[in-house]
């Protein structure tokens, strides 16, 4: 990594647990990218597991930090944001400022936005929160990686299958997309389907049931880092589902209710399980013959 190589990762924050920064961090500073964090909320552990506290980052201070950021004197060194969860909805709208800075200043930034704002029940965040999401952050993405539900939701559309969740992102409009829970096409499979100008890619691998939280968090942490170190997008695909897979596969093995991300750390940089990459009929090559 060159000296202009720290992503500054902007999520929710636990006690106990590996979600959001937690799992972000992690994965990031293990694939040896320097990490600037900043939470938006704190919480004990995951609400799936019961009662929390929660800590919201009050809407003013959080204005002030991003503030701080923008003047920082070492903001040289950024070379991505990554952001997940939002405590509330004026949250996304200062991140945005930083981000447009950073991009004044670096044309070449790279913005990854998490769209954590809901799964196959709907949203569990705040409709104004998401709203907030979609209106202020989805137009300054460079990629973008909700999971399916979570582009319906921003597109409007039912994706019911990869032709049209490959409608739906090219309309939503980041020129690069990440789409997890994609509809697969392997029995008992589940896949991530990625999205640029030039690839329609689809990696997937078995389908594990009631999965832990934080694995959207760790992908896009992993495709980020594996992204950010040259690696050609294809390559970044399928080391980046294999790594996910194989904590997930390691963890359920062992009954974890929690991401085993520290014991399973040589997955992040040296994965071993096998991942199918489909390469699909690219929506915008169809229309233009």
């Amino acid at each position: 990594m060159s000296e202009s190589s720290a992503v500054i990762v902007i999520s929710s924050h636990v006690v106990r647990g590996t979600v959001g920064n937690r799992a972000a961090v992690f994965a990031l500073e293990s694939l040896g990218v320097p990490v600037w964090a900043l939470p938006t909320v704190i919480l004990p552990w995951h609400p799936g597991h019961g009662p929390s506290t929660r800590v919201t980052m009050p809407d003013e201070q959080f204005g002030q930090v991003i503030d701080d950021l923008i003047r920082a004197p070492w903001l040289g060194e950024v070379k991505a944001v990554l952001t997940g969860y939002f405590g509330s909805p004026t949250q996304p709208r200062h991140v945005a400022r930083l981000v447009t800075a950073l991009k004044e200043r670096n044309p070449d930034l790279v913005y990854l936005c998490d769209p954590v704002m809901g799964d196959k029940g709907g949203l569990y965040v705040p409709q104004a929160t998401a709203e907030a999401i979609r209106d202020e952050l989805i137009p300054l993405a460079s990629l973008a990686t909700p999971n399916r539900y979570e582009l319906a939701w921003l597109s409007g559309a039912d994706l019911d299958s990869n032709t049209a969740v490959m409608d739906a992102a090219i309309a939503l409009g980041p020129p690069k997309m990440l789409v997890t829970s994609a509809v697969p096409m392997m029995a008992g499979g589940t896949g991530n389907l990625y999205l640029t100008g030039n690839h329609a890619l689809l990696a997937e691998h078995r389908l594990i049931d009631n999965p832990p939280n934080g694995l959207g968090d760790l992908l896009s942490a992993v495709f980020l880092a594996r992204l950010l170190s040259g690696m050609d997008e294809e390559k970044a695909l399928q080391l980046a589902t294999a790594s996910v897979y194989e904590i997930l596969a390691r963890t359920a093995k062992r009954g974890g209710d929690e991401l085993t991300l520290e014991t399973d750390a040589a997955s992040l940089s040296t994965p071993m399980a096998m991942v199918q990459l489909r390469h699909l009929m690219h929506p915008f090559r169809t229309r233009r013959r």
